[in-house]
């Protein structure tokens, strides 16, 4: 019985990400990420493959290649090896950055070399990425809490969209897209999970998505919006097949496209493993970002050789860890075996792809407004009334927005400049970046530049604030010695200009 007790304090002792759950949580807690995010790993294969000139039947291995890549991405970021892996509860798949040049590319080749010279520009650029990793993470002190707060805050605005893309139908060409049927069913699914939040508790509360999910695919039966084609068609057993599509080309023209896509991923996932940092309460440090970048890169390199694509983080599943309050990676993890399995088994994969895209919907709407909610919550302390911080806010915000409220406002740009602009996430990041250097370290002193001083230590307390108000809805899966610490970090925060908070007002 000792011996029992022992072990348990000792899991108790770790930090939350490092904490294993039993079987049936972990599995079902897994599951509940790739619910959140198979839509977005299937859709840039099923963009992409027609762009290819690729058969419905071709494409639909495409997909499959693309659930085994991003599994096997997520295993190297959550579980890492050596220097590889942000080791945080962090979901990889396929970026969405890479649609618009890579079907730019398959509609410049033939059918038959688009793919392979997608796929050599996609391992070239992976490589390079890999190299970079050590100095790209060496940017982390130019995001202070001003900066990630407003990347934070992009990131589930940007994200809003999709979800209301889906709550339409997904398909804008579509006879019922936006009918009352799909509206209605995304809104019942926002209701349910709503409900179920607020009713349930402990481990129910904390899969309230996946429950809400199951019941908005149960109740779309009847109402006919759910297809069992794909179910009906597909094989029980499918590898991808590695070089299925031919071996790997090298195009220059390609290559430098797809590596400026690769630094559009790097600079999102920077912005993502802060913004998950916070939430989970382990600040990303220089070492985990170059970690994480490394897993991120690692897996682009080697996701052409299964017929995958360039793979970065999923901010959607941040929302996730920011509502259900399960910060254990190993958790995430799981998730990535169940990409693995899908990829590997059609019929599994086509049983998660009943989801109604609706259903879908509404329950995204809750994850990505919790990764908004979570970037307002980081600018709460980020000394908005010092210096000009709130000016850095209101322009990168400004900026950001652009590509959402005005999808076609760079329309007449070049197209290669599009893969930085039409990503609100990048282009905020880096207004936020430029102006938080030019009016808090190369512009005057003051309080402008002393709301920036320490500015990582600024991170670890803003982290630790998250954290704080995310402890009331852990239960028992939050261990006493980490409420304990959360005084201590009060006080520091006190001695610390950087943080925002006045010297004479630590927490008792």
């Amino acid at each position: 019985m000792a011996a029992i007790t022992g072990q348990k304090s000792e899991e108790d002792r770790k930090h939350p990400v490092d904490q294993t759950l039993p079987p049936f949580k972990m599995f079902t807690s897994g599951l509940q990420h790739v619910a959140a995010m198979y839509a977005g790993v299937v859709a840039p294969p099923m963009i992409v493959g027609p762009a290819c000139g690729l058969s419905p039947t071709e494409t639909a291995f495409l997909m499959g290649a693309s659930l085994f890549t991003a599994g096997i991405a997520t295993l190297l970021q959550t579980l890492g090896f050596w220097k590889v892996g942000a080791k945080l509860p962090f979901v990889n798949g396929v970026s969405f950055a890479g649609v618009t040049p890579m079907v730019a590319i398959g509609k410049a080749q033939s059918p038959h070399d688009a793919l392979p010279i997608i796929f050599g520009a996609v391992m070239v650029a992976g490589v390079l990425g890999f190299v970079l990793a050590p100095y790209f993470s060496k940017l982390v002190r130019f995001f202070p809490p001003v900066v990630t707060g407003t990347v934070i805050t992009l990131i589930g605005v940007s994200l809003l969209p999709v979800a209301f893309n889906w709550s339409q139908g997904g398909n804008d060409r579509a006879p019922d897209y936006g009918s009352l049927t799909n509206i209605g069913m995304a809104a019942l699914t926002f209701v349910i999970v709503l409900v179920l939040r607020k009713v349930l508790r402990g481990f129910l509360q904390q899969i309230a998505i996946l429950l809400g999910l199951i019941a908005g695919t149960l109740i779309a039966i009847p109402v006919g919006i759910t297809d069992f084609g794909a179910l009906a068609k597909a094989n029980l057993v499918g590898f991808p097949t590695p070089f299925h599509f031919g071996a790997p080309q090298f195009d220059l023209a390609a290559i430098i496209s797809m590596c400026i896509v690769m630094l559009v991923c790097m600079t999102e996932s920077t912005a993502d493993m802060l913004a998950l940092g916070k939430i989970v309460g382990r600040p990303a440090d220089e070492r985990t970002i170059e970690g994480g970048l490394r897993a991120d890169t690692l897996g682009s390199a080697l996701s052409p050789l299964f017929n995958g694509f360039a793979n970065s983080a999923f901010a959607q599943n941040i929302g996730l860890v920011a509502m259900t309050k399960v910060r254990s990676r190993f958790v995430v993890a799981t998730g990535g075996v169940i990409l693995v399995v899908l990829g590997l088994s059609p019929v599994a994969a086509s049983i998660i792809s009943l989801v109604p895209l609706p259903v879908l919907g509404g329950a995204g709407i809750v994850l990505f407004g919790s990764v908004a909610a979570s970037g307002i919550q980081t600018l709460a302390g980020a000394a908005m009334e010092k210096g000009e911080n709130s000016l850095i806010v209101a322009a990168a915000v400004g900026i950001g927005l652009i590509p959402i409220a005005a999808p076609d406002f760079y329309h007449n740009l070049p197209k290669d400049m599009l893969v930085i602009l039409d990503s609100g996430i990048s282009t905020g990041c880096l207004v936020a970046i430029v102006l938080n250097l030019a009016f808090n370290h190369f512009g005057k002193g003051g309080d402008g530049a002393q709301a920036d001083t320490g500015a990582m230590t600024a991170e670890a307390q803003a982290g630790a604030d998250v954290v704080a108000d995310a402890a009331d809805g852990l239960d028992a899966a939050t261990p006493p010695e980490a409420e304990a610490t959360i005084p201590q970090q009060a006080d520091r925060r006190a001695k610390d200009p950087g943080s925002g908070e006045p010297a004479s007002a630590p927490t008792p």
